[in-house]
This record gives C-alpha cells, structure tokens and sequence, in this order.
C-alpha cells in the first residue's frame, strides 16, 4: 500500500499509452469517414452501420478471451500484437473497394483493439500503489484521446486533401511504429520485467463465469455502459453526420465540437479519478450523475424544434466528454472485486458493456435512417433515429441500481457497511461542527 513509484513505471505506461492512442485513432477513423465509405463502397446508411457493428462486436466479443490471454501472457505481448493486427486491417481498407474485404479489415481493428486497453489498465494496476490508480486510469483514457483529436482534424485534412489509400495506409504505418514501441519499451510488472508470471487458467468459459460471479464485476459492466455508449455512438460514427447533415454545420465546426467533446473528458477525468480514490463507496453516484446528464443532454437537443443554436451543441458534446471519464468507473470496481489473476479477464466483461450497448445503437440508427420516409440523413429523421439509444440507457441504469444494491449487501455481508448518502453527509456536517 506504500506510494513509492517505480521509475521505470513512467516510461512502461507512455509507451503503452502512445499504442492505445494508436488504437483510438484507428477505433475513431471510420467515424470521421462515413460520408466518404457509402460513395466509395456505394451503399446506404444501415450498411455503413454495419461496418462500425462489426468492428465493435468483434471488440465486445474478444475482450473476456483477451482478458484470460492476457492473464497468461502478459500486457507486452497483447499491446504489440494488437498494434499489428490495426495495422493490417487499415492497409487492407485502404486497398479494398468491395465491401467482403472491407468487412474483414474492421475484423481486424476490432480484434486488434479489445487487446489494447484492458492491457494498459493490468499495467496501471501492477506498475503503481493503489492510491493512484483510478486517477492514473483515468488519465489513460484522457490521454488516449488525443486518438480522437487526430481522427476529427488531421486525419480528415488527409483524407479530404490526399484521399483514401493515402489516409487509411498512412494509419497502418503508424500502427507498426506503435508496435515496435511497445515490445521494446513495455515490461509486464516491476518484480518480473521480461515475462509476465503465469497463472493457471480455467478457460475463457470458466473464467467468465467465475468473473460473472461477483457483483462488483457485474456492477463495473452496467456502469461501463451507462455511461460510455451515448459517446461512443457520437463519436465513432453518427455524430458527424449528424452535426454536418442534421444540424446543417460546416465540417471545420463539427471537427472542432469534436474537439471539445474531447477536451471535456480531458477536464472531468482528474476531477473523477482523485474523487474515485478519495470516495471509493460512492463511485456509483458519478456514474448514475453521468449517465442522467447525458439523457437530459440528448433530450435536450432532439426536442429542440428547428435545428439546435451552437451554444446547446456545446452543452452535448461537453456532457458527452464526461461520460467517458466516468465509465472508467467500471475498471476500479474490476481492481477492487479481484484477485490479480483475475484482473484480466474482470477487466475485459467490464469493458464489454460500454461498446456492446454502442453495437444496439449504431445499428438501431442506422435501419431507422434508412426507414425514415423523409429524406435521408435530415434532422427529423436523426431525432427519430437518435430515440433508439433510450432503450440500452434505461436497461443500462436498472442493472447499475440493481448490481449496486446487490454488492452492497456482499460487503455488508463481509463487515463493511455502506452508509446511505444522507448518513455520509450528515457525518461530514456532525464532524465540521465538531
């Protein structure tokens, strides 16, 4: 429980923090690109979709067999290999223009992807006191999006200016450098620095059963939900459209909202992290706080009449950025419910949860724009559309509610009693007074 650091400790986490935000930018591409992919592959809005559903499902279904590999083989190897495998699905998108092809390339960002971040997290985990690592998650999922920054500006000068083989290949060379830096410089703890201590494993089923046994893993995935879907929808594909067809604003504006989507959870992160570690039995409260500001945020917007004024846009995009910070939520409750060989795997079904109630979402959009008897991509049919993410959000807060109480009963169970958020406050006010 000490605070002393390692320092060695800085350079392994750089060096896997600049793969993961390699694998964001590579996560965040085709979002800046939809407009882009239906003229170059001559389909509609459902299939566009269906590329983004692929590569999140196929990142959704890899994070719990991820999770046990990375249990036995350690973050070096997982960061590297999934840097390759971006790479090679970006060259190959960049190359193809028949949409089989296409799709096999998103198979392989997505696979490439689920190894990048629960690995990033095992090292934060293993490479630094307790007391530091919620903020230290935090500032991981910060950091790497700057991912996002280069996907909504430089990335889309590339693609408009210099065209699609040229962006997407240029992505893959990145993607070997990423590669190359993380073999070289990540080491998977500090008391074995060239190979991670093997664990006996149970296998992918047995491990996620005895991960789904504990409630704090249930509640860490219902929390990743909650709060990380209505950003990941925005982000990685519907919210550009939206902003530039629905919304009727100019590719530079949209870019820059994007950024200060980013920049938001570039803010809320410290603040979240430092709260996590200073009041670890009201972690839920942010993520429920989250994931109401964003409903109301949504509502907002859809039931504005006409198109929403810039300042009202703002308001989104920042509530949007917050949520991303408080999904890291999710990952302390997986450090704080497990045994280290158990980190891995806890870490990968809590990461499942943000980016599976994303695949229901893209998807649902996607069909309804096509049904819209409008025209395509207008504002009306957007809001119509958009109405589709209520359902993952009010499954998503009833399993937060239900696993919250649930977990509480366990530690009470185990001597730990959880006071009520009036209790709590009503003692800070006795102790000030006193």
């Amino acid at each position: 429980m000490h605070n002393r650091v390692d320092p060695r400790a800085w350079l392994v986490w750089g060096s896997a923090l600049a793969a993961y935000i390699v694998a964001v930018l590579n996560r965040s591409s085709f979002g800046i690109a939809g407009v882009e992919a239906a003229e170059r592959f001559g389909v509609g809005a459902t299939v566009i979709s269906t590329f983004v559903v692929v590569q999140l499902s196929v990142y959704a279904l890899m994070q719990v067999p991820v999770g046990v590999l990375l249990d036995r083989f350690g973050s070096r190897t997982l960061i590297a290999s999934g840097a390759l495998l971006m790479a090679a699905g970006q060259l190959l998108l960049s190359l193809v223009t028949a949409l089989p092809a296409a799709y096999l390339a998103r198979v392989l960002i997505g696979a490439g992807d689920a190894a990048t971040f629960i690995s990033v997290v095992r090292l934060v985990s293993l490479w630094f006191p307790p007391r530091r690592v919620p903020l230290l998650t935090q500032l991981s999922g910060i950091l790497g999006s700057l991912g996002q920054i280069v996907a909504a500006v430089p990335l889309v000068a590339v693609l408009h200016g210099r065209g699609w083989t040229t962006a997407f290949s240029g992505l893959a060379a990145v993607g070997v450098l990423a590669a190359c830096l993380a073999f070289l410089s990540v080491r998977d703890a500090p008391e074995a620095p060239d190979a991670p201590e093997k664990q006996p494993s149970a296998g992918v089923i047995g491990s996620l059963r005895d991960v789904l046994r504990v409630p704090g893993n249930r509640l860490g995935f219902w929390s990743h939900a909650l709060a990380q879907f209505p950003v990941n929808v925005f982000l990685l594909l519907w919210g550009f459209p939206f902003l530039t067809e629905g919304e009727g604003l100019a590719p530079s504006t949209a870019s820059a909202l994007f950024t200060v989507c980013i920049l938001s959870s570039v803010t809320a992160g410290p603040v979240i992290g430092i709260l996590t570690g200073r009041h670890p039995l009201r972690r839920s409260w942010i993520v429920l706080a989250a994931g109401l500001t964003t409903a109301a945020a949504w509502t907002a917007v859809l039931l504005q009449p006409g198109r929403s004024p810039l300042w009202l846009l703002v308001v989104l995009v920042v509530v949007l950025g917050i949520g991303g910070p408080g999904s890291m939520i999710g990952f302390d409750y997986a450090r704080t419910f497990n045994e280290r060989a158990r980190i891995g795997a806890a870490t990968g079904l809590v990461n499942v949860g943000g980016f599976a109630a994303a695949i229901v979402s893209v998807l649902g959009i996607g069909i309804i724009l096509d049904a819209y008897p409008g025209p395509p991509l207008s504002l009306d049919a957007f809001r119509a559309a958009f109405s589709v993410m209520l359902v993952p959000w009010g499954i998503a807060m009833v399993g937060v509610l239900v696993e919250r109480r649930r977990t509480r009963a366990l530690m009470s169970s185990g001597g730990v009693v959880v006071p009520s958020l009036r209790e709590a406050l009503a003692r800070r006010r006795a102790s000030r007074r006193g």
